[in-house]
C-alpha cells in the first residue's frame, strides 16, 4: 500500500497527517477503518485524515485540536512524503 502523509510536531504534540480521498471522510465506517490502519503504521500517534477538495479548503478529520490547527496551515506547506507499507 502506498499513501502520502507527514509526521509533524506542533506545540510539543507529535502527530501524523494522511491524505485521503474525499469519499473516505463521507462514511464513518470507511473513515474509522482508515484510522485503524494508519494507527498501526504510525504506532499510536494521533492521526488526522485530510481530504483535498476540488475547490476550497481541505477537509480534516481526527483529533479536534490538531484538525483546528491544520485549518490554519496551507496544505502545500506540509512536508508530505510518500510511504510504502506492506
Amino acid at each position: 500500500m502506498k499513501f502520502v502523509g507527514a509526521v509533524l510536531k506542533e506545540q510539543n504534540v507529535k502527530f501524523a497527517v494522511v491524505k485521503v480521498k474525499p469519499k473516505t471522510l463521507e462514511s464513518a465506517s470507511v473513515r474509522d477503518h482508515a484510522l485503524e490502519k494508519f494507527d498501526k503504521i504510525f504506532e499510536g500517534l494521533p492521526i488526522v485524515l485530510v481530504a483535498e477538495q476540488d475547490k476550497g479548503a481541505p477537509t480534516c478529520f481526527g483529533r479536534k485540536d490538531i484538525a483546528q490547527y491544520l485549518a490554519t496551515v496551507k496544505i502545500s506547506q506540509i512536508p508530505w512524503k510518500q510511504y510504502t507499507y506492506d
